[in-house]
C-alpha cells in the first residue's frame, strides 16, 4: 500500500471511529506544522475561505484552482498526517479538481452542493469519487449540503428534511460522510443520525454549538472549524498590536513557534 493510499484509509477510519474526530482548519504550511505538532492531532483539514483570504481573494471559487491546489499540496507535503482539502464546489469540474488534489497528496475533501439541483449535486459527488478510484485510493469525500446555510426564512422542518434527503442521496452515491455546516441543534443532530446512521455526520464548531462530548455520544463523525481558526489567530495578532500601540509588550506566555 502506498503512502497516499494508507493516509486515505486512515482518514476514512478516523471518520468511522466512534471517537469524535476534531480538526482545526489550516491555511498554509506554518499553520499546518503548528496544528500537526500538537499532541492528539490525528488529521488536518484546510479552509478554502482562509486560503483565499491569505492570498487576497474573496471566498467562493475566486482563487484560481491551480493556486488552491498548489497551496493544499504544500500543506500535504509538510505533514505526515492525512489531509482533507476544502475544494468548495469543485471549481467547475469536481472530478478533475479532485484528481489534481490527489496528485499533490490530498486524501479527502469537502465538496459543496451550493443547493444546486440534486441530480447535479449527486453527479458532482460521483465524479469526485470516481476520480479517487481512478487514482487508486479510497478518497474520503465529505459531501457538503448547504441546506442550513442557505435556509433563509424557510420553515426549519422543511430545511431539516431537505438536508436529510440531500445527505442520503450523497451517501447512496458513495460518499462516506456528509457535512452540514450552519447552526445545528441537538435535536437536528439526532434526526441526522437517525436517518443516516452513526459516524456519517460532520459538523462545524461555532460559539454556542452542541458540546463536543455530547456530539460524540450522539454519533457524530467529525467537527471542523472552517475559517474560524484563522479568525482566532488574527484576533490574537490584532490584540498584540493594540497592546504594543498602548505601550505594552509581548505577552508573558510568548514562545517562539518556528
Amino acid at each position: 500500500m502506498t503512502d497516499i493510499q494508507s493516509k486515505a484509509t486512515e482518514l476514512n477510519r478516523l471518520h468511522a471511529d466512534t471517537e469524535l474526530l476534531t480538526v482545526v482548519n489550516v491555511w498554509d504550511v506554518i499553520t499546518a506544522k503548528t496544528v500537526s505538532g500538537v499532541e492528539g492531532t490525528k488529521a488536518l483539514a484546510t479552509a478554502s475561505h482562509s486560503i483565499a483570504a491569505s492570498l487576497g481573494y474573496e471566498d467562493g471559487e475566486n482563487i484560481p484552482v491551480d493556486l488552491m491546489i498548489e497551496v493544499v499540496g504544500r500543506i500535504a507535503a509538510s505533514t505526515d498526517l492525512p489531509v482533507s482539502a476544502d475544494l468548495e464546489a469543485g471549481y467547475g469540474d469536481p472530478g478533475e479538481t479532485v484528481r489534481k488534489a490527489i496528485g499533490v497528496g490530498i486524501v479527502g475533501a469537502n465538496l459543496e452542493d451550493q443547493m444546486k439541483p440534486l441530480s447535479e449535486a449527486v453527479a458532482a459527488v460521483e465524479a469526485a469519487l470516481k476520480a479517487g478510484q481512478a487514482e487508486g485510493i479510497d478518497f474520503a469525500l465529505n459531501a457538503r449540503t448547504d441546506a442550513f446555510l442557505k435556509a433563509g426564512d424557510r420553515p426549519h422542518g422543511d430545511v431539516l428534511a431537505d438536508a436529510i434527503a440531500r445527505g442520503k442521496a450523497f451517501l447512496d452515491a458513495g460518499a462516506p460522510v456528509v457535512f452540514v455546516p450552519g447552526k445545528v441543534s441537538e435535536s437536528d443532530v439526532e434526526a441526522f443520525v437517525a436517518a443516516w446512521g452513526p459516524q456519517k455526520l460532520n459538523l462545524i464548531g461555532a460559539p454556542g454549538s452542541v458540546p463536543l462530548a455530547r456530539l460524540q455520544e450522539l454519533g457524530v463523525a467529525r467537527v471542523s472549524y472552517g475559517p474560524m481558526s484563522q479568525s482566532v489567530a488574527l484576533m490574537a495578532l490584532q490584540d498584540l498590536v493594540v497592546d504594543i500601540e498602548s505601550g505594552g509588550a509581548l505577552p508573558d506566555n510568548f514562545r517562539a513557534m518556528n
